[in-house]
Formats: C-alpha cells, structure tokens, sequence
C-alpha cells in the first residue's frame, strides 16, 4: 500500500463512519479501485484506521463521556455487540469483510430498506428532542439498540444506519439516537479495532505502522467534518437520501467490478 493509498482510505473511513452508507463497503469498494488486494494486511488497516474518527468523537464529545448516566447507558447498548463481534470474529473477518457479493448487496438493500423505513415514520408522530434523553434513556432500550448494532459485523449494513433505525423504531427523537450512535461507536470500534490488531500484531511491520498513523490521522480530520455535517443535516431532513445514495453506488460498483 502507498502513502497515497493509506491518505485516500483514512479520508473515506472519517467521510463515511458516522454517516449511514457504510465505511466498511467504501472502504472495500475504494481499495478494489486502488488496486489493494483484501489481504489480511489490507483488512486489519481498514478495521484499524477506525480509531481515527472514534477519537474525533471523544474530541467533540468528551464531556459526555464525564457524565456516569450517559456512560452506562452506552456500556448497556455495547455489551450485546461486543458478544456477538467476539463469538463471530473469525467468521466476519475470514468470509464477510473484503466479500464484494455481500457488502453490495448489504449496502443496495440497506438503501432500499431506508427509504421504505423512513416512509414507514412519516405515519408517527415525531418524538420531541429533549436535553437529557440519552441520560434517560432506559437500559432495555439501550441493549436492544446495541443488538441491532450487532447487524453491522456485515459489511454493507452500517453501523450508524443500523442504531439509528433501531433507536427510531423505539421512539427516540433524531437528534438523541445520532448524539448516541456517536457516543456508542466509540468503545465498539475501538474493541474492534484493538483486537483485530492484538490478533494480527504478528504481521504488522514497521512500514504499516507508518500508514496505518497516516490513515488514522486523515480519517480524524475528515471525521470532525463529517460528524458536524451529519448533525446539520438531520435538523432538516430525512436518511431518505442516503437510501437512494446507497442504491446508487451499489449498482455503479456492481456494473464496475462484474459487467466492465
């Protein structure tokens, strides 16, 4: 991998980690057109320049992370991901990650099932925001969103789309369920992150570490923008858009990669 290549990556991965398109379908996507086989290398660098924009988070975030009530209930919604990621490991990171046949038709029907989810939504009426929803949030709630999270170990899917779908479908208002896909995502990713590299620290050279530092540092800054982008956005309007975005990027890659 070039130094260019491992830039390209970590800007896409801080793009695209809290928005709910997928990072890990861009960044399978992106590194078929750089050329990068799905070596295991190539894999643990996708999974690890997550840290990036998990750090960007705690940079925006980090009096949150202060307040007791709101980390329990982030701890009660990452426990049930953490299992099913542990127990599953091996499967996602030998079968799932870098399998181009999942991730696009994870990321085309993801899209499809956004679209027709935010239809569904328009029929209730929207819950009103308050200061401490996520403080109050109840712990059943919590768990229940970090089961549905767990659907995410399939590339394509998202992590972002998936608690947000799950957190609206259980009557939270969409500023609350983005502030705590944000705040959940940090000690999801860094557990991933961290024991993909304690997994394949072997093979790791001094070279990666180079790339894997710039891919993290470019995978923050972008985040930064990203996350305040997102916040910005959902004020005004629906995930429908992203729905149709990832339909779209799912047929141009599968007419790229399979038909040309």
């Amino acid at each position: 991998m070039t130094t260019l290549a491992a830039l390209i990556l970590g800007a896409i991965e801080g793009l695209t980690e809290f928005l709910p398109i997928s990072s890990t379908a861009h960044l399978t996507l992106a590194s078929q057109l750089l050329g990068l086989a799905q070596s295991d290398a190539v894999k643990t660098f996708e999974i690890a320049i997550q840290a990036g924009a998990i750090l960007a988070v705690v940079a925006l975030y980090w009096r949150k992370f202060l307040d007791w009530e709101v980390l329990k209930r982030v701890a009660a919604a990452f426990v049930p991901t953490a299992v099913i990621g542990f127990v599953l490991y091996h499967f996602i990171k030998g079968y799932l990650v870098g399998n181009l046949a999942v991730t696009l038709w994870a990321l085309g029907l993801g899209g499809a099932f956004l679209i027709v989810f935010e239809w569904f939504m328009k029929k209730r009426p929207a819950p009103i925001s308050t200061p401490d929803e996520v403080r109050t949030l109840s712990y059943r709630k919590s768990a229940l969103i970090g089961l549905v999270q767990a659907l995410a170990v399939i590339p394509g899917v998202s992590r972002s789309a998936a608690t947000i779908v799950g957190g609206l479908w259980l009557g939270m208002s969409r500023e609350a369920i983005v502030e705590f896909s944000f705040l959940l995502a940090v000690p999801t990713v860094l557990a991933a992150s961290g024991y993909d590299l304690l997994k394949s620290a072997g093979g790791i050279s001094s070279g990666d570490l180079g790339l894997l530092a710039i891919g993290t540092i470019a995978s923050f800054v972008t985040a930064i923008f990203a996350v305040k982008f997102f916040l910005s956005y959902i004020r005004k309007h629906s995930f429908s858009a992203f729905g149709i975005y990832r339909i779209a990027i799912a047929v141009v890659f599968a007419a790229i990669l399979f038909v040309w």
